[in-house]
Order: C-alpha cells, then structure tokens, then sequence
C-alpha cells in the first residue's frame, strides 16, 4: 500500500459548531457585503446583503422553526433550486440545533417519499409551492408526525415570511441556547448520494466535518477565497460540495450571488463579474467549443487551430514553472501567444466576466489539454476530486502547483492511501464516520479508511491520478480486464458526446455508446425512457475521429472496435443523477438490444 498525507493549518479549538462560522463574520465584519441577491422586482439587479443583515435573516427563521416546534436534532429538508433563501434556510436550521437534509429540486416523488421517510424529516422547506406539495404529499405518506412544509416563494400563505412571524415571540437567550445546543461531533446534514451504481445511501455529515474542511481549505486556498473576490454559485445547494463552498466563502468575506437556472451564468457573468468559479469540466469543454464555432463561422478553424497548441503548449510552460524546472525564453512562442491573447484569449476572458483568478472544476474527469488551455489563456483551472462521504474535497491542486491531469493530493487535514488493488481510501477530517443505515458501513470501511470505490495511483509529487471505477471494470471473454474511464472521459472531450458508455463485459471486443449532447447535436431528446438510435452517417464520420483519438490512447485490447451513436433523455432522474452523471447499470438495461446488436 502507497498513502501520502498533508497536515492540517487549521485548529478547531474554539469553534462549538457551524454556526459559529457566521457568529465570528459577524463580529469581524458585520457591514461587508456577503451576498448579491438577484431583486425579482428589477430583473438583472443584484441587492447586496451585509453580513449582519443575513444573520438577523438566519436568526428570524430560526426563531420560526422553534416556535413551530423542531426540537434539537430534528431534520429539517431543503428542497430548492439554489437561490438566496436556501442559505438563508440552511443557516437557520442549523442555529435551531436541526439537522438538514437537502433534496434536490429535480427529484422524483418516489425519491422525496423515501429520503423524508428514511431521515424522519418533521419540517420541510421548499423553493416553490410545488416543491412544498411534494414534501407535503411525502409527510402524508410517511409515518410519524410532521410539523408541516413552507415556501421559499411569495404566497398568501405558508411562506417563509410566514415562518418568520410566527417566531416573533421567541427570545434572543432561547435562540442562543438552541443554537449552541449541538457540538462538533453531532450530526449536521443527511446528504443522499446520486447512486450512479445502486440505491442511494443517507451520508451522515457532523459539523465536525464541516468546520474540518472549511478552516483547512479556506488556509489552502487563502488567495483565491479572500475578502475582495467574489463567486457565482449555479451548482445544486442540495450538493455538499455547494453548500461546503458557500460556508468558505461566508467565512473568509467572499461575496456569493447565486443562479438557479445554469443555462443563464454566462450572461450574467458580464454584470457579476466573479473572481472565482466552481464548474464541472462539460462547462469548460462548452466554452471552448463555442469558441471555435464562432472562430469557424468566421473560416478561422485553422487558426483557432493553432491557437488551442499556443495555449496548451503555454499551459505546460507555466507547469514546468510551478515545477522549479528551468525554462526557457521560447521567444517564438511568446509572440504566438500574445498574438492570439489579442484575436481570442482576450475575448473568453471577457465572457467569463474579464476578472476570473481561478476556476475549480470538479464532479467528473478533466481532460488534461482542457485544463492546460485555460491555463494558457489566463485562467489557471484546479482540478479537485471528492465525494459526499468526505464532505466534498478530499484532494486538490493548489495554485502555484498545478498538475493537468491530476487531480492534486490531499487536502489539509486528510490522507489518501492507495489498496494494493487500486482502490483510493480516504481518512481524515473531512471523511464522515457512518451512513444512516449502519447495515452499510460494514464494506464501507477497512482499517479505519473510507473505501472510495475510484482507481487511482500516486505521481512521484503525491498528486492523485483517478483511473476510474472499481464497479466500472470491464473483462472481456478473453479474460483482459479494461477500465474504460481513460477511453470514455477522452470521448466525452468531444462537445457532441455528452456520454461515452463502454461495453464488453463477456465479449470478445469492446464496444460503445455514444450518447448526443442533444443542444449540441441540434437533435430533439427522446421521453419516456428510450434510448434512440440514431442513424446519421456525416455525424458518425465526424465522431468516429473522436473514437479513434481514444483508441490512439490506450493499449490496442483496451480499444473500442464499434459504436453507436444514441439519443437519450438527459432530463431522466431515473438515467441521470441531479449532478448529471449517468447511471450506467440503467443504461445497459435501456439498451440490451442495442448493445446486443454491437455484436452481430
């Protein structure tokens, strides 16, 4: 077994629980904006909040749910696009000594049924009166007693306002006393993980985890995560990795404006302007590819060409620096670089609002080029790599060691060990102790470290370098075991592909499917279900480079030999998870004669 470790920077003396993260800002900085807040009354004006004005919001509905009954270590569910109030609910809860359970707004009725059974929620929040419906319906069919659902919405009643009023009678000592009724090591959040590979599972996250990994982080990353930067949060809330990011943020004085609605980020990047963005990598794969549509509009393919080599080869440049290798002058390359600085770079700095620092990608592989070009351009990209069950970032790069293709090494606080299978084991503060559902810990753990379920190995600086599933691993009837992560992820690179799916498990050969980013594609996605063939010559000619390049990259019995290309509903909660990673097992199903078909 290999395993390499970071010390902590951050002592938790001090601090009894979460909430004490908002009380300490508050008294540092009580007037220091630490929320634009979108005014629905004037479209595309951000209201800022100080952050004495958001705990006096936080206090308000806390006094709410106290008076409305939650009694220490009650859950209380969030069921919400992200937005305002979902912070403004989520601090609340916890300074009633709640604990939160996040449901995603998109969830089906059958998954709200089982998570507010299977966490016994007795108060519920949700975005919209529809969401509040659903949660109602849940309380109905669930045993036990509820204390009802409220909205985040305007409305004549059973809104968050009122909530807010009928807590009125409640004192500042008996708020106070709730709120530092929970200590570190009682629960926090109930967070249900995507089971992209079964059932989801009740992850069970203290505020010690959490205090943990926002001390340590905001330590790490102390000059990215600063007073006069600012962020957009348009990932899920209902993700731990959101909701860990926005207690950074609140804690260090980073302003936080969010976005319910991911589609309208980049028009909004030019009012907000951010310093600081945390995307998945089919963001930054978006970008990029519209930017050599508009180069190739303009029959400028071969320059924009010639330009994604200046950047990438620049991007390696600057990692040979932050290596302390001796580099030099390259005068050629400088002049190419700042020439296309001028015809390109320069704009996509300036649609992504001219004053990003940094951009942390997460939640999925990033092709290491797509990383080095962003560094090229100006924006240095760290990729980091975490689960629910470490409250979110095990390892990560750091700026100034930056390793494309990696996804950094552990965080402070944490150590990575690598089993003599391959398998990534986690231990540290941010690794939670236990699901729900003990019955689930027993193959969870060994020798004290959290079973990840990823492959992955050690560079020779400690960086973790993901190889992809243990449950994903594919052997072939001629016994050759494959682990198609490599192949798909370089696929996926693609902006037509929004999924690669390999298959082979058995067969002589591998084969794929290749599912249709479907705005990409300009093709309409099938409902109800069905994965759909699609028959298009000219688009198989032009993925077909795409499947070659990945063959090109991995051993010849580890190359896929078919393919078809497929339309599917990427809105499906039952083939895709809230953080838009398909469910793989439901694919295949979906897709037995089409897969069967492969080998004919």
């Amino acid at each position: 077994m290999i395993e390499t470790s970071t010390p902590p920077l951050a002592a938790l003396d001090g601090y009894r629980n979460i909430t004490d993260l908002l009380v300490a800002r508050v008294a540092a900085a009580p007037d220091h904006v630490a929320f634009e807040v979108d005014d629905a009354a004037q479209p595309g004006t951000w209201r800022p909040v100080t952050t004495r004005q958001f705990a006096d919001a936080v206090s308000a509905l806390a006094k709410g749910f106290i008076a409305r009954g939650v009694q220490p270590g009650d859950p209380i569910a969030i069921m919400a696009p992200t937005r305002y109030e979902w912070a403004v609910a989520d601090l609340a809860s916890w300074y009633a000594g709640a604990v939160v359970v996040p449901i995603y707004d998109s969830s089906s009725p059958s998954q709200v049924d089982a998570i507010v059974a299977d966490a016994g929620v007795r108060l519920a929040i949700g975005g919209t009166a529809a969401h509040a419906d659903l949660l109602r319906a849940a309380f109905d069919r669930a045993p036990g007693d509820a204390l009802g659902a409220w909205t985040m919405d305007a409305a004549e009643s059973g809104s968050l306002a009122d909530l807010v009023a009928s807590g009125a009678d409640v004192s500042d000592d008996e708020l106070q006393a709730r709120r530092t009724t929970a200590t570190q090591d009682d629960a926090a959040t109930i967070v249900y993980t995507s089971g992209t590979t079964g059932a989801p599972k009740g992850v069970v996250l203290t505020h010690r985890n959490f205090l943990g990994q926002v001390l340590n982080i905001a330590a790490a990353y102390h000059e990215i995560v600063r007073e006069n930067g600012n962020t957009v949060i348009f990932l899920p809330l209902a993700h731990v990795l959101a909701r860990g990011l926005q207690l950074i943020c609140l804690a260090s004085g980073m302003r936080i404006a969010h976005l319910s609605d991911p589609s309208t980020v980049v028009a909004t990047l030019d009012t907000l302007r951010p310093t600081f963005l945390v995307v998945v990598p089919r963001v930054l794969q978006k970008i990029q590819a519209a930017a050599g549509d508009k180069a190739a509009d303009k029959g400028l393919s071969a320059v924009w060409a010639k330009a994604v080599s200046t950047a990438i080869s620049w991007g390696r440049r600057a990692e040979a620096i932050d290596r302390g290798e001796r580099v030099g002058a390259e005068l050629a390359l400088t002049l190419r670089r700042r020439l296309f600085d001028a015809v390109f770079f320069r704009r996509l700095r300036t649609v992504m609002g001219g004053r990003v620092e940094y951009i942390l990608s997460g939640g999925a592989a990033l092709d290491a080029d797509v990383s080095l070009f962003f560094r090229g351009i100006g924006v240095p990209v760290i990729e980091g790599y975490g689960l629910t069950e470490t409250t979110a970032p095990l390892t990560g790069n750091l700026p100034g060691r930056i390793t494309s293709g990696t996804v950094g090494p552990p965080l402070p606080g944490l150590t990575v060990r690598i089993a003599d299978d391959g398998e990534v084991l986690a231990r540290g503060v941010g690794v939670f102790r236990g699901y729900r559902d003990p019955e689930h810990d027993g193959e969870a753990f060994v020798d004290g470290f959290f079973r990840t379920g990823d492959l992955g190995r050690l560079d020779d600086r400690g960086n973790l370098v993901l190889e992809g599933r243990v449950k994903d691993v594919i052997v072939t009837s001629n016994g050759k075991t494959v682990v198609p992560t490599r192949w798909e992820s370089t696929v996926e690179s693609d902006p037509l592909v929004s999924h690669a799916v390999m298959v082979g498990e058995g067969k002589p050969y591998l084969s794929a499917l290749l599912v249709l980013d479907p705005e990409q594609a300009a093709a309409a996605a099938p409902t109800g279900g069905d994965i759909r063939v699609v028959d298009d010559p000219a688009l198989r000619e032009r993925l077909q480079r795409a499947v070659d390049a990945a063959n090109a990259l991995v051993a010849r019995s580890e190359q896929v030999r078919r393919f078809t290309v497929v339309l599917a509903d990427l809105d499906d909660r039952e083939l895709v998870t809230p953080t838009m990673k398909l469910k793989r097992s439901v694919v295949l199903d979906r897709a037995v004669a089409t897969v069967e078909a492969l080998y004919v």
